[in-house]
């Protein structure tokens, strides 16, 4: 009988073969149709793939890297589909769990107080899904952007098993902080330099996907004579505007970390990139996420972030740079303008869509009726019309666990711990939970506003806010662990306490007998 390492090498050595013979066929098909630069790309690409076969943290990287950097990138070929590079890096990501998954001597699965919650919600989607088919044709585009949205949401569960130390909790958050920091310098770049060498830039990536021409430019109401919005390789200011926010919230707590995760010498510039980023894409509703989520950080544990907060909002009303953002901003709230008048429209029909079809929605491949369409700026409303109310109702039993969580463990964070090493570990994991919270409550709040965590095509943004929400409850289970309950999640705390396995502060890891 095989040892476990045995087996582990065997496997290894085969996903090496495989990857090798795949690139030697691939590889000479890149050299014959696209020249030489292409093949070399195809080769880099081929290295990083066996470096994240050893390394499951490479794998998380090059998923971060893409979201952050290359959204909508895709390979210049296609296999019955024209895979993106988010698809190969995800799968990587998932194909690394499974093998070590398979070949450890005690194998287990956490489920934490998600767990049951977050995979119901999925079993409802599909439903929703399956059912919707009776109405609209199943197509291959449809089939494929379902199966991403499946992946993103099954993130959640890869998240909460494979971060379960302190240490790749820190890597990840700080390789989220610094990749959507070359993002946001890549925007005010592309931003401040003449437009032409704009359309240059962003032209060049039409090998990987991407659109080409003058409308790589955005404007407010896209119009011209209006102010630009940056959109850096997020093609929409708004999907901009949502990694900005989600990482501003994420990064701000660690001005107050006895060690952050980047010094402060070079923290402070990088928010200070994040902010202006934000500002620079007009998406208004990812900054009043990103402040709903600061206000929340300022108000329930860091008091002397107000101080910033008021300093940011008097600067924002009174700079002559700022004003058309103040303007624009004042025009939203009236409902005065034709962005947010299309938006109250999008509202009014999504809500006649949703009382025709309450139980379970229409799907997600069409709208059943001519008169109604899938499709509305509010990540809520959007959720409702593909799976219904009872679909929707999961998805905020999701979040409510989430939040009762979060204030459960917001309280034994105030206890503090017990010796000093104990105590370290909390300095260390307190900002870190408050900013993966924060990002999420962004999220939320951006949501009232946009629809990108939730849709077919925004692969990149649903899988950004599961892998959020992993690492925030990936932290929230570290927490638990303070205090010398070695019990993965807490769950020893949980039975003390009267609460019951799986809700909402308590965790139970299976274990292969």
């Amino acid at each position: 009988m095989l040892h476990v390492r045995e087996v582990r090498s065997l496997l290894k050595g085969l996903g090496i073969l495989l990857l090798t013979v795949t690139a030697a066929i691939g590889g000479g098909y890149l050299l014959a149709e696209f020249g030489p630069l292409i093949a070399a790309a195809g080769l880099v690409a081929l290295v990083l793939a066996l470096w994240m076969l050893q390394n499951i943290e490479i794998a998380y990287w090059a998923v971060i890297g893409i979201i952050c950097l290359l959204p909508f990138a895709s390979f210049p070929f296609e296999i019955v589909f024209r895979p993106t590079f988010l698809d190969a890096a995800l799968g990587m990501l998932f194909v690394v769990w499974a093998l070590r998954w398979m070949t450890d001597s005690e194998r287990s699965f956490t489920a934490t107080g998600l767990g049951g919650p977050v995979l119901l919600f999925l079993l409802l989607a599909l439903t929703a899904f399956v059912l919707g088919l009776g109405h609209a044709p199943l197509t291959s585009y449809v089939v494929r952007r379902f199966a991403e949205i499946l992946l993103s949401v099954l993130l959640f569960f890869l998240v909460v098993n494979t971060v379960q130390d302190t240490g790749r909790l820190e890597r990840l958050v700080r390789a989220l902080i610094l990749c959507a920091f070359a993002e946001a310098t890549l925007g005010i770049l592309l931003y401040a330099i003449p437009d032409d060498w704009a359309i240059r830039a962003l032209s060049a990536l039409r090998i990987l996907g991407y659109p080409s021409g003058p409308g790589v430019l955005r404007y407010i109401l896209d119009d011209p004579t209006l102010p630009q919005r940056a959109t850096a390789t997020s093609v929409d200011p708004n999907i901009l505007g949502s990694l900005m926010n989600l990482s501003l919230a994420l990064a701000v707590p660690q001005i107050f970390a006895r060690r952050p995760l980047i010094r402060r010498r070079y923290l402070i510039p990088i928010l200070g990139a994040l902010a202006l980023c934000l500002g620079l894409t007009i998406s208004r509703g990812s900054m009043v996420g990103a402040g709903v989520a600061l206000i929340v950080v300022a108000t329930l544990r860091y008091r002397k972030l107000w101080w910033l907060l008021l300093v940011a909002g008097v600067l924002l009303l009174l700079l002559p740079q700022t004003q058309t953002l103040v303007v624009h901003f004042i025009a939203g709230i009236r409902g005065e303008d034709l962005a947010t008048q299309m938006r109250f429209g999008e509202y009014k029909d999504a809500i006649t869509l949703i009382m025709r079809y309450p139980v379970l929605g229409v799907g997600f491949a069409g709208s059943p009726d001519v008169d109604t369409y899938i499709g509305v700026s509010n990540l809520y409303l959007m959720i409702a019309e593909q799976t219904g109310l009872v679909g929707l109702t999961a998805f905020l039993a999701v979040i409510a666990i989430f939040l009762v969580r979060f204030w459960r463990t917001r309280a034994r964070f105030r206890r503090g711990a017990g010796d000093a090493q104990e105590e370290e570990m909390v300095a260390t994991l307190e900002p870190l939970w408050w900013g993966l919270h924060a990002a999420v409550i962004g999220a939320l709040v951006g949501g009232m506003f946009d629809h990108y965590f939730f849709n077919l095509d925004f692969h990149h943004s649903a899988t950004l806010f599961w892998l959020i929400i992993g690492l925030a409850t990936a932290a929230t289970e570290l927490a638990h662990k303070v205090g010398g309950n070695e019990t993965v999640g807490g769950y020893a705390e949980g039975i003390r306490s009267g609460s019951p396995a799986g809700f909402p502060n308590s965790s139970m890891t299976w274990r292969k007998p």
